[in-house]
């Protein structure tokens, strides 16, 4: 394997199309046998004095001598420690987390404003991004609206325009849902095989939030909407871009989309589209309209600017694909991933994200060896439609070069494309919607970077 990675030759994945019953037979394990692989791994560096297994940016703890961060007590153990009256009134991280955050991106349009930051994916946990690291995106910057000013107006083909405030929006019943929300320029870059360095650049425009609100179709409702002749309504936000995208009657009545005012248990971020945004699970974040203030029904798609000539697909015959909202079954493995340094060889955990715009997650399959062989890894609770899903694999790396991939399923049976299969479909000269398997080379020296396997 060393000489094939050397000679820049890479392994080539399975081809073809895949449903789920076409899959490869994979390894499952039990619990007992998952006990047992962790025991013998970690028992097996101990008779080989190994060093820690752990990522980089630390420095091992000596095995002999005693480490005197636990034989001298430190000052927090003997000391009085802060009161909660010397903060701001809103908790922050620790200053030693300074360097998980978002960053941002020259590679897409720009205004006078810085317009996209990246959610740091290697140093989230679990399914849910603090609102604080959930990536932006914006078309005229951001604003910090006063919500006792704002309004949102309903007109079109219903019986009754209506005006609401956010006081008004707020009295109606709501809903709290999770959902994960996906620029659908993400992991754009590897298009045109550019290997931008991490995970965040790669996939960092995707977060996970639970957002709060009310219905859509209770406000269209509320209007007197034609909901037998429309079939579409235009969403419209009061930044200065006007961002407006046009929203499918269908998705709407069956009430998953809802006006947010709330993430994450509290108000909306300025960033994030305060005091109002659109939620349309599964469906491209740019749909997502911030700063709502305008719902408009109609009975044809809208073909505005944000249609018409951004976010559409270029085929390979030179036709665009338009109106194509829905994000696809996608998963990547954040650790490890590029740019971390596997310090020792031994037992690793590899996990990651994985998410599709067309409902639940069912399973993932993780490879070490560039495609060739499929381990089933383990989905941890929980599951929910149209949110990201958190898995793990148990690894013991040996040393020698390997290519860490993830390949994901989800309920309807569609599986995660390897890149020659997405191409042979969409050719090389896209920009959205690109759910490839990614892939990432461990080397010997334990650095890890982005490749790709054709």
């Amino acid at each position: 394997m060393k000489n094939e990675m050397d000679s820049g030759r890479v392994l080539k994945a399975p081809e073809g199309f895949l449903n789920r019953d076409a899959i490869q037979t994979v390894v499952h394990e039990s619990k007992q046998g998952r006990r047992d692989f962790i025991r013998k791994a970690f028992a097996t560096a101990a008779a080989g004095v190994a060093a820690p297994i752990v990522l980089a940016q630390s420095n091992p703890v000596p095995l002999s001598g005693g480490d005197p961060n636990i034989l001298n007590l430190p000052e927090h153990s003997v000391g009085l420690g802060q009161s909660v009256a010397s903060d701001s009134g809103y908790g922050k991280p620790s200053k030693y987390e300074s360097n998980v955050q978002r960053r941002q991106s020259p590679g897409l349009t720009q205004t006078n404003q810085a317009s996209v930051s990246f959610a740091p994916l290697q140093s989230l946990f679990g399914i849910v991004t603090p609102s604080g690291l959930h990536f932006e995106r914006h078309h005229q910057g951001w604003w910090d609206i006063d919500p006792s000013k704002h309004r949102l107006m309903i007109n079109g083909m219903v019986k009754s325009p209506k005006v609401f405030t956010l006081d008004e929006i707020m009295r109606l019943p709501s809903v709290s849902r999770f959902h994960f929300m996906e620029c659908g320029a993400n992991t754009a870059v590897d298009w045109g095989n550019v290997a931008v360095p991490t995970v965040q650049y790669t996939h960092g425009m995707l977060s996970c939030s639970e957002f709060t609100g009310v219905p859509l179709i209770t406000l269209l409702e509320l209007a007197g909407a034609d909901l037998t002749k429309g079939k579409f309504v235009l969403a419209e936000g009061a930044d200065g871009s006007s961002m407006t995208r046009t929203i499918p009657m269908s998705l709407i009545k069956s009430g998953e989309v809802f006006v947010a005012y709330g993430q994450n248990g509290e108000m909306l971020r300025p960033e994030q589209g305060y005091p109002l945004r659109l939620v349309v699970p599964g469906i491209q974040g740019v749909s997502w309209v911030k700063y709502l203030r305008r719902l408009e029904v109609g009975d044809q798609p809208y073909g505005t600017k944000d249609e018409a000539v951004h976010y559409i697909d270029l085929q390979p015959s030179g036709l665009h694909r338009q109106y194509s909202g829905i994000q696809e079954c996608k998963s990547v493995v954040t650790t490890p991933s590029g740019g971390q340094v596997l310090l020792d060889k031994g037992f690793y955990n590899i996990t990651g994200l994985a998410w599709s715009g067309r409902g639940k997650i069912k399973r993932v399959d993780v490879s070490v060896d560039g495609g060739r062989n499929w381990r089933t890894a383990r989905l941890e609770s929980p599951i929910l439609s149209k949110a990201l899903s958190r898995f793990n694999l148990d690894w013991i790396w040996d040393g020698k070069p390997a290519i860490i991939q993830s390949r994901a399923t989800d309920e309807t049976g569609f599986v995660q494309p390897t890149y020659q299969q997405l191409r042979s479909v969409r050719g090389t000269r896209s920009i959205y919607h690109n759910n490839a398997i990614q892939s990432w080379l461990v080397q010997e020296s334990g650095e890890v970077k982005n490749v790709q396997v054709s």
